[in-house]
């Protein structure tokens, strides 16, 4: 299941998740961001080890500007708070696989 991110809810569902996050940085009019969709969609039926969450940056602008996010979609791979990897720009699945390891 996929989480909605905010910044009412970040703190509690990310930095303070009991498992790991994957972000995804996303916008609703950005091309690659609706491509990666359906890819992590996929994923969070999949990995019941890792919480996926999605942030939309049009209407979290405060949480894309804390995390320095220039670019979209922007993922970002949090364990115990702390940011473990992350990636910029469409992405197979694979390569989100591997960034998850």
């Amino acid at each position: 299941m996929e989480v909605k991110l905010t910044n009412d809810n970040f703190e509690a569902e990310v930095l303070k998740s009991d498992k790991p996050v994957l972000v995804d940085f996303y916008a609703d009019w950005c091309g690659p961001c609706q491509m990666v969709g359906p890819i992590l969609e996929e994923l969070a039926k999949e990995r019941e080890d890792i919480k996926i969450g999605k942030i939309n940056v049009d209407e979290e602008g405060e949480l894309a500007l804390k995390y320095k996010v220039s670019s979209i979609p922007y993922l970002a791979y949090f364990k115990n708070g702390e940011i473990v990897n992350q990636m910029v720009g469409f992405q197979g699945k694979e390569k989100i696989l591997d960034m998850l390891k």
